[in-house]
């Protein structure tokens, strides 16, 4: 859902991107700094029940990371290996942050709700790869009430305010992102389906012989 702002936040983003560039960072460095703060401070601080803090230098690195795709851009570096790069840091990213928290959780007696944010984790992953197996078939796969962008941002607003003292936030944050996440995986599934479906006839593309599950074509970074 949040994917269709990210013209308008790519606009912001290329004047910081030039000036980045300008230090001589590569797009691929960013990404794997952000990712390595992200882990660090999911990692580090939120399984000692830090989450507010926890939250603010995850922040801050998710934000830093944005820089690869506007330094990419100004650079003409966009590249392939790029792209998967980008790709899989952040399920790195998003791993360590519901592993984070999950470990926080079961060692402040919550064992039912790090059971939610395990699950959490494992139905992101399952979003993310459904993604890019259909593509890698030739199908699309655009949509979802839920992608990565949404799924953050509620989980680390939810954290951050745990952490500061409010009641029941988190929990109630971790619940809806399952029966979310559950309801896009689903959308994809349908998607995906009703496009086999209307090409079975057709010689749509079939799965034996392309198990490789990448994007189809290279695309910018976000």
């Amino acid at each position: 859902m949040l994917n269709k702002i990210r013209p308008a936040l790519g606009r912001v983003l290329t004047p910081v991107g030039r000036a980045v560039a300008r230090t001589g960072v590569s797009p691929n460095a960013i990404t794997v700094i952000g990712t390595v703060g992200v882990a660090a401070g999911a990692l580090v601080l939120f399984p000692r029940g830090s989450f507010f803090w926890g939250t603010m230098v995850i922040t801050a690195f998710v934000l830093f990371d944005m820089l690869d795709g506007a330094v990419a851009r100004v650079t003409g570096k966009i590249s392939k290996f790029g792209a998967f790069l980008d790709s899989t840091m952040d399920r790195v990213a998003d791993a360590a942050i519901f592993a984070g928290l999950m470990i926080g959780l079961y060692r402040d007696g919550q064992e039912p709700l790090a059971g939610v944010a395990l699950y959490c984790l494992v139905a992101g992953v399952v979003v993310s790869y459904a993604k890019a197996r259909a593509e890698g078939l030739g199908y699309t796969c655009d949509v979802g009430i839920a992608e990565r962008a949404e799924r953050l941002i509620v989980v680390l607003v939810a954290a951050g305010f745990d952490g500061l003292g409010v009641p029941f936030i988190l929990a109630i944050a971790l619940w809806a992102l399952a029966a979310l996440s559950t309801i896009t995986v689903g959308q994809r599934f349908a998607t995906v389906y009703a496009q086999a479906k209307q090409g079975a006839g057709a010689g749509a593309p079939g799965g034996a012989e392309k198990e490789n599950g990448a994007r189809k074509t290279p695309e910018p970074r976000p």
